[in-house]
């Protein structure tokens, strides 16, 4: 009739048998075989992979085009569009150009039944055929964390799941603990054409884990940064700490004040707190306020080892601090000391320096200057009747006698 063929070529491919009478026949250029590269031309094509619901686009083109028919079909050999013109009722398909050269045609909407090949017709001689596959990817629809308790202790070890449903491939699940990343055992179920994955994290937890949130990421083709995470309550005994305020430094001597602080964290809080002296009993004069402990006139007896307990649900802590009480005069006197030595060494050093420059400048002096000494003989001594006269007689000769000089270096 007036209709064209090729309008039923979307309901009538691939019906066989009697049905078939009914259909129009064929154009003789249907391909009846897969045929490549005739007259030097070339089909050309690329599979296309695509996020369920986003839009695919499927491109045949032609190189060397000699105004031949461009046919696209789908997986069952339907007729989608034959040249700018779509039998197919299936309005997610769209023309998107048409040309000698190319035929592109966008599919939106995608889902999962859309996945398989499409066939690129070119109708030479012989005609020539060409597929693209569409591949669907299908991110989790969920992903959710089970804890096994909502609150651990410290020291428990708890287990953890991430499951990722209905994912398509099937997804990879990462762990982290804060900034550091752990290592689960995973295992995957299939339904149909969908994956579901399911991750175990064993985790030990500790005092430093609380409030510290458990992450599990998703490695999957369609998604990006999809995670989800919960946050660890860990609860642990107290942490005691004694701590010295008065007084703040120096010796704890007889007669003076002495006050201690208790201070302790724990989850949760320590409602229990107290003072004990270990192995004896606690002085009376010992006044204890809350998680102060005050002595106001320390003495000798005082001596020994003063302990903090508290505790919590989960456990007891304590902490210690040994007293030792000196004499009242015991810094002083130590002080005294100190400078009484540091006084006279400093005194002996100055001496000392003194006595070694005197030596060093008495040196150089002699090392500068020579003695020089005479000797007179005195003739005629021998014969003289008393001193006096030799004497006299010695400085009588004194200018005949020759000078001798000697020196001494």
């Amino acid at each position: 009739g007036s209709v064209p063929w090729w309008v039923s070529l979307g309901d009538c491919a691939g019906v066989e048998g009697a049905a078939a009478a009914s259909c129009p026949a064929l154009p003789a250029a249907q391909p009846a075989a897969v045929t490549f590269g005739s007259h030097g031309q070339n089909l050309v094509t690329e599979d296309v992979t695509v996020v369920e619901g986003d839009v695919a686009t499927i491109s045949c083109r032609v190189k060397n085009s000699d105004d031949s028919v461009i046919q696209l079909l789908n997986p069952n050999r339907q007729t989608i569009y034959f040249r700018d013109f779509r039998p197919l009722k299936d309005s997610r398909f769209q023309l998107v150009n048409f040309s000698n050269s190319e035929l592109r045609v966008s599919l939106t909407n995608v889902s999962i039944s859309d996945e398989g090949r499409y066939f690129c017709q070119l109708y030479t001689d012989p005609p020539q055929e060409i597929y693209t596959t569409i591949t669907v990817l299908v991110p989790p629809r969920n992903l959710v964390i089970d804890i096994e308790k909502e609150t651990a202790v410290e020291g428990e070890e708890i287990e953890l799941n991430c499951t990722a449903m209905a994912s398509r491939p099937a997804t990879t699940i990462r762990w982290f603990k804060g900034n550091k990343e752990l290592t689960g055992k995973s295992e995957v179920e299939r339904w149909s054409d969908m994956y579901t994955v399911t991750s175990q994290l064993l985790l030990k937890v500790g005092r430093e884990d609380d409030g510290v949130p458990v992450i599990c990421l998703v490695d999957h083709p369609a998604v990006k940064d999809l995670q989800t995470q919960r946050y660890l309550e860990v609860m642990y005994k107290p942490q005691v700490r004694v701590s010295q305020n008065y007084p703040l430094q120096g010796l704890t001597r007889e007669g003076e004040p002495l006050e201690l602080t208790c201070t302790a964290f724990g989850k949760p809080q320590p409602t229990d707190m107290r003072w004990l002296r270990v192995d004896d009993e606690m002085p009376q004069h010992v006044v204890v306020s809350g998680s102060n402990l005050l002595i106001s006139n320390l003495n000798k007896t005082d001596n020994g080892t003063y302990r903090c307990e508290a505790s919590n649900a989960v456990g007891k802590s304590h902490a210690d601090y040994m007293l030792f009480v000196y004499d009242s005069r015991a810094g002083e006197d130590g002080a005294i000391r100190s400078v009484d030595h540091a006084v006279v060494g400093g005194v002996v050093a100055v001496v000392v320096f003194a006595m070694l420059c005197l030596l060093i400048i008495l040196g150089r002096y002699f090392a500068r200057h020579k003695g020089t000494y005479f000797t007179h003989e005195a003739k005629g001594a021998d014969d003289a009747a008393d001193a006096d006269t030799a004497i006299i007689n010695a400085e009588g000769g004194q200018n005949n006698s020759e000078e001798k000089k000697e020196y001494f270096i």
